[in-house]
């Protein structure tokens, strides 16, 4: 049996955040009844002339500078033509001599460095809905003439692991850019897999196939790990790999043939002559780097080595740039980056866990005067969940609510003193174990107090004041 290396590329696309689609003005929206949102421009009628959506194309130079792409002064718009019932103009336009980023890579956690070969911007194509043999298959142009970015990596990968850390570094940084919401349910991002397999330790490449219709990281990682088993089960048996596309079968676990390959040249390229190229300014690129937000690798980065958090914490913390600005926010307004986080991570989330896009019902500046308080034990941790959840219900401000409901300590030594020797005299094995070992009964000394004042004694000051009776 030979063994072989796994060689993968892919082809990431990934639907923009723009209000309208790339060559026209209909709406770029999801979940719009079938062939709501067209016009004789994204429907390919005769005579219809395009536009180029602005926000699309600096999109586009947003996610280049996103992954260290060199961002190109001239780009040209061309048409890819195939024919396909949801391509209704039987030619998608797209970029491939001229596109608007090259090159770029990313760098994954155990520091092998994957290569971009290019990001260009072109429409979607529309959507295909398989009914049954007898009522057939039904169209939605909707989707046709969505602005799309096209991530085109070099063949750096070896596994599927590899893969799915390099997706998820994708989408976190572009969701955090505002760049596209990534949403692989709703097609916002899908991914093809380009796979071979050469000798062990050969330069030459063997036959790739290419693998559509992923629409989960889960689905991803099964189908290379399919396509490896099915392409060394064909070496092995002494056949050759044919070049082709295949289609994943999520359900069965298995991907089919859909069709042979297309190279380049089958789509027959040329520049679309109703839409001049796209000349972009160093003073462009400035002004759209100038709005570019700290991405999440470098937040956690920061977060890790500046504010001294766990490596986990900081994970949590850039799961959104919602979460990120929250706490950064915070830090400003309270210089205890670990206390904010834990309120965060433990109270705040689990509030919004089920929701999918979600704002925290309390401000930054609520949430931190219930930290302060908790930190200055006017009120404990136990009463400080209270007050969030009553400022949560009420949006009245955490200082002024907790004295309206009496939640601050107002315990005064004298009756602590008072609790105290209340206590000795009535528990005599209390003062003979504190004599022996303090250490050992200080805690149900403290409790005691704290049950009988109904948590409004400051602890601490209880700790100061047992030598005075017990000592």
């Amino acid at each position: 049996m030979k063994e072989y290396d796994v060689v993968i590329g892919l082809e990431i696309h990934a639907e923009l955040k723009t209000k309208t689609k790339v060559f026209c003005s209909c709406k770029n929206e999801f979940g719009s009844k079938p062939n709501e949102n067209t016009c004789p421009v994204c429907t390919g009628m005769p005579g219809a002339l395009p536009i180029i959506n602005k926000k699309a194309v600096e999109l586009c130079i947003k996610a280049g500078l996103c992954f260290g792409c060199k961002i190109s002064n001239y780009a040209v718009m061309e048409r890819k033509n195939y024919f396909y019932p949801d391509l209704s103009k039987a030619y998608q336009i797209s970029q491939l001599v001229h596109p608007l980023c090259i090159g770029g890579q990313i760098e994954l956690a155990s520091g092998k460095v994957m290569r971009l070969n290019r990001i260009h911007l072109e429409e979607d194509a529309g959507k295909l809905t398989h009914i049954s043999k007898s009522v057939g298959t039904l169209v939605d142009y909707n989707r046709g003439g969505t602005p799309l970015i096209e991530i085109v990596t070099e063949p750096d990968f070896s596994s599927a692991e590899e893969v799915d850390e390099f997706l998820k570094r994708i989408r976190e940084a572009l969701v955090f850019a505002d760049i596209a919401n990534c949403k692989m349910e709703e097609g916002g991002m899908r991914c093809d897999v380009n796979l071979s397999l050469k000798e062990k330790g050969s330069t030459i490449l063997g036959t790739r196939t290419e693998m559509k219709n992923l629409n989960s990281f889960k689905s991803v990682s099964r189908a290379i790990e399919y396509e490896i088993k099915r392409q060394t089960e064909v070496l092995n048996a002494g056949e050759k790999v044919i070049q082709e596309t295949r289609k994943w079968d999520d359900a069965k676990g298995k991907n089919l043939t859909m069709r042979s390959k297309e190279e380049a040249q089958d789509y027959r390229y040329f520049p679309d002559p109703d839409i001049l190229p796209i000349a972009i300014s160093e003073e462009d690129i400035a002004k759209i780097a100038s709005e570019m937000p700290q991405l999440p690798q470098a937040r956690r980065q920061k977060y890790v080595e500046e504010f001294g958090l766990p490596k986990y914490d900081a994970e949590i913390l850039t799961t959104s740039k919602y979460i990120s600005d929250y706490f950064e926010e915070c830090t400003k307004l309270l210089n205890s980056p670990k206390k904010i986080s834990n309120w965060i991570m433990v109270d705040l989330l689990k509030l919004v866990k089920e929701q999918e896009e979600f704002v925290f019902p309390i401000s930054a500046q609520h949430l931190v005067e219930i930290i302060k308080m908790v930190e200055e034990k006017t009120i404990n941790k136990t009463v400080g969940i209270q007050l969030l959840e009553k400022v949560i219900e009420t949006r009245q401000p955490p200082k002024s609510l907790a004295d309206k409901m009496g939640l601050l300590v107002t315990i005064s030594n004298e009756q602590i003193l008072e609790l105290l020797q209340k206590l000795k005299a009535e528990n005599t094995k209390v003062c003979e174990d504190y004599k022996a070992a303090p250490e050992k009964v200080v805690g149900f000394i403290v409790g005691y107090v704290m049950k009988n004042t109904g948590g409004k004694a400051n602890s601490m000051l209880v700790k100061q004041l047992i030598p005075e009776v017990f000592g």
